[in-house]
């Protein structure tokens, strides 16, 4: 039975493809203003649904709770759809007199979309939206952890664009959770890009299916507290980040760096704020709570707050426990506090000096998370400066919460839910990913009067005495 339905998912996976080309061809003949309308209809219907989705999401996978899904959902049909007004995508895009050169915007096609657990009704509005306002169609692969929920949000997509004169299969989406489903699509001769947001298996299968491909690393972000930040704002913000539904955003903090001297500021601060700082025996509990005997991380832990995951593990914390905390000191794949923990988890690191706090910055992210997310928190630019010329990643923030301003929700980075690592994070792109990295562009150049003449313009030399032997042969004959 099983093979039947793994035969079912390639079945449904080329139907969607094909759906999609059709479509496709249509959109790419849309001006500007009617994807800008398709877009405004896709965002006005996911508003209206965004508690009802997350109440759907929560229910079905687990992670997280209601309300910061539906602050998520909201994200992804206000805040980026706001982002993409007057943004041109498609037509003719700029044109330079001076240089004789035209730039014209060309959507990339057919996108196939993976969808992450963790975001599960988000990442559909958000990955539509881009997509649709650089006039390609998408056709999402759920997670089999959430596979209604985010039907359910592709139907509604759908719907809406469909409503407001989209083709019929510009949004599809797989109903049958198998991995050979996924794999066809991405593979499918009409899928010309990936847009993979997942695990790290997920990422490599995506670059590994022979398309391009846009997919992000994991997130391993650490928070270093300098001696000139503001102690109480500094903590404030990785307990709002950290704790936003439930630690589920890859931006988010996974471990504090401070140095010796602001140690115990630093502690009692965040201690007030509702961090625990466990013990070597709770810490320990934990751990193997954390990860799997492979290594991956559990996701019975994904999502859940610090009080459940206390009590997975066997030990009491306070009622008002938001974070638990675990002293560490190296990094590595023995060391579990030191990396990407989903859930509302921390390590915290103590250095001996401000160049200490910079190497360990740089093993944690070397262990894991290169090219994602780096947030300082300090007051001294200088500081600031040396650590952005050094810390290899794609968002370095400062002074905000990493889950919220990674995505760029209290930043100005582009509003995304699928984050860059760049090349040393092991992705194509470093940007948080917007409709401008579905289109390509076509340049349309003319040659230049002061570039000299080309060789197709020379005239070429000419003997003489030839050309006046065969003008009197001519006069000759005639006369």
């Amino acid at each position: 039975m099983e093979l039947d339905k793994d035969l079912l998912s390639r079945q449904q996976a080329r139907d969607l493809a094909k759906q999609a080309e059709e479509a496709q061809k249509i959109l790419a003949g849309f001006p500007q203003e009617k994807l800008d309308a398709i877009v405004e209809a896709v965002g006005q219907a996911f508003t209206k649904e965004a508690v009802s989705l997350a109440e759907m999401a929560v229910q079905e996978t687990g992670f997280g709770n209601i309300r910061d899904k539906t602050a998520k959902n909201r994200f992804a049909a206000d805040t980026v759809r706001r982002a993409v007004r007057g943004m041109k995508t498609v037509g003719l895009l700029s044109r330079d007199p001076e240089k004789k050169l035209w730039e014209i915007g060309v959507p990339v096609g057919v996108i196939a979309a993976i969808v992450p657990s963790t975001n599960p009704t988000s990442t559909v509005c958000y990955k539509a939206i881009i997509a649709l306002k650089a006039g390609c169609s998408i056709v999402f692969s759920p997670h089999p952890k959430a596979i209604s929920c985010t039907r359910r949000a592709a139907e509604l997509v759908a719907k809406a664009a469909e409503a407001a004169g989209a083709p019929k299969g510009s949004v599809g989406c797989l109903t049958i959770p198998a991995l050979p489903g996924c794999q066809e699509l991405m593979g499918a001769p009409q899928t010309r890009l990936i847009l993979a947001t997942g695990g790290p298996a997920m990422v490599k299968a995506a670059y590994s299916s022979g398309k391009p491909a846009i997919g992000v690393g994991a997130g391993n972000g650490p928070a270093f507290i300098h001696h000139s930040a503001d102690i109480a704002k500094a903590v404030g913000c990785i307990a709002k980040s950290k704790t936003f539904d439930n630690g589920t955003v890859c931006a988010s903090e996974q471990s504090i760096i401070v140095e010796k001297g602001m140690e115990e500021a630093v502690r009692r601060e965040a201690q007030n704020q509702g961090f625990y700082f466990m013990d070597t025996q709770q810490a320990g509990l934990l751990a193997k709570l954390l990860f799997r005997p492979n290594g991956t991380l559990n996701p019975d832990v994904v999502g859940k707050s610090a009080l459940h995951l206390a009590k997975m593990a066997g030990f009491p914390v306070p009622p008002g426990t938001r974070i638990l905390v675990a002293r560490e000191q190296e990094a590595g794949p023995t060391r579990p506090y030191s990396m990407e923990k989903l859930c509302p988890v921390l390590a915290f690191f103590v250095m001996d000096s401000e160049e200490a706090v910079l190497d360990k910055a740089m093993e944690v992210l070397s262990h894991e998370g290169s090219g994602h997310t780096f947030v300082i928190h300090a007051q001294d630019e200088a500081v600031i400066q040396r650590f952005a010329l050094k810390i290899p990643v794609s968002r370095f923030l400062v002074n905000v919460p990493a889950a919220l301003g990674g995505i760029g929700a209290e930043t100005s980075l582009f509003p995304a839910l699928t984050l860059g690592c760049g090349a040393v994070g092991g992705s194509s792109s470093s940007n948080n990913i917007s409709p401008l990295d579905l289109i390509n562009i076509r340049r349309v150049a003319w040659g230049l009067e002061d570039a000299g003449e080309p060789e197709c313009r020379r005239e070429s030399t000419v003997d003489e005495n030839l050309v006046e032997l065969l003008t009197q042969r001519i006069l000759e004959r005639l006369g």
